[in-house]
């Protein structure tokens, strides 16, 4: 068996040769960026797939958080969630706003409905929830408790590629979606987000302030960035989509082996998904509890000494960082489940190309530490 390490996720790639032709239409046209004709195939070939209106492809997901933020005006506070990946606060702070962190469910470690409307006060604005791991947010309840209070509503939605629920696409709720293209991520395109419109007009102001706030030549309306995608990033989206249900497919399979391997260990909890969801099985979240022979940084010690490059996803919470936590929301006694979570979870390693092999590997050093 190879002694290479065995990394919490690995890009899925098509074989090289089918990614030549792209390359050659982007040599022949000397388009590179700009809203390229690739770019265009991808953003309708991604609404369709998605099942969503209109779609604006970007750089990476940070900027479209950004964008975002700027597209809606968004001033003030801004409630959240402290146990994600730091770009999702970083985005706040990049645009002048304050975070409002309050604590998880702790069935999906989503953004806890029931803690939204104590922390809402004359200066919030919106709320920007994650759907954490893939798992939908209770989307229905935090959609009421924005239209009671009239606030904005911008999920981070960088796990949620392709998630469904009995209404469709996750993306569709809030005002904005946005999506992470990471080379980590279900679909990724080397680099890359998006973000996920409601209407024509908000996608075209998006267009524009990811392009500097240019509307035309002479004419900038609002102090944009650059955050297009280019033809190459673009190309590869086209290819990758055509792949894409058959590497969900395989990560389903891998989520089905591990559950049935792991489910029955004492000490050892799984998240179980929405029961109306379609899942994107981005992730593959355990929980070392009491009952476990080891702590969570036991198990996470075995595994490294072993090659299996798990991660603590999310360890620390964003709200101990030094930029957050002097802010009130971020006190450790606010955030009991979410600081929990942090000190048990270990994402083990899921992504199509994981060899069976390897998966049993990696079971059986958890099952022979219980």
């Amino acid at each position: 068996m190879s002694n290479k390490p065995i990394y919490v996720t690995q890009p899925a790639l098509p074989p090289l040769e089918e990614f030549i032709p792209y390359l050659e239409q982007i040599w022949d046209s000397k388009v590179l960026t700009n809203g390229g004709p690739f770019h265009q195939q991808l953003e309708q070939a991604l609404c369709e797939h998605l099942g969503v209106k209109h779609i604006s492809l970007f750089t990476n997901a940070t900027i479209a958080l950004i964008t975002a933020l700027q597209a809606l005006r968004i001033t003030g506070e801004v409630i959240t969630t402290p146990y994600s990946f730091v770009a999702t606060a970083h985005s706040l702070l990049w645009t002048g706003v304050k975070p409002v962190f309050i604590d998880v469910d702790p069935r999906n470690f989503n953004l806890d409905p029931d803690c939204i409307e104590a922390a809402i006060t004359p200066h919030t604005t919106a709320i920007m929830p994650v759907h954490c791991y893939g798992h939908p947010c209770d989307v229905e309840r935090i959609e009421r408790i924005a239209d009671t209070y009239g606030l904005k509503v911008i999920y981070d939605a960088a796990h949620a590629f392709g998630v469904r629920n009995a209404r469709g696409s996750i993306l569709n709720y809030g005002d904005l979606s946005v999506l992470s293209f990471h080379a980590t991520k279900v679909f990724n395109t080397f680099e890359g987000g998006a973000i996920i419109c409601p209407d024509a007009k908000t996608k075209q102001r998006i267009d524009h302030l990811k392009n500097f706030g240019f509307v035309d030549e002479v004419t900038v309306i609002a102090p944009g960035i650059n955050g297009k995608m280019s033809e190459f990033n673009a190309a590869l989206g086209l290819l990758q989509l055509k792949d894409i249900d058959n590497a969900i497919a395989r990560r389903q399979a891998i989520d089905a082996r591990y559950r049935a391997a792991l489910g029955g260990i004492t000490g050892i909890g799984l998240l179980s998904g929405s029961d109306d969801a379609v899942a994107n099985y981005a992730y593959f979240p355990i929980l070392v509890q009491p009952g476990f022979a080891l702590n969570r940084d036991g198990l996470f010690a075995r595994l490294r000494e072993h090659g299996i490059m798990a991660r603590r996803y999310f360890y620390p919470l964003i709200s101990d960082f030094p930029m957050y936590r002097g802010l009130p929301s971020a006190a450790p006694a606010l955030l009991p489940t979410a600081r929990q979570a942090a000190q048990q979870v270990i994402c083990l390693p899921i992504y199509p190309d994981l060899p069976v092999e390897q998966q049993e590997r990696i079971i059986e050093l958890i099952v022979s530490a219980a």
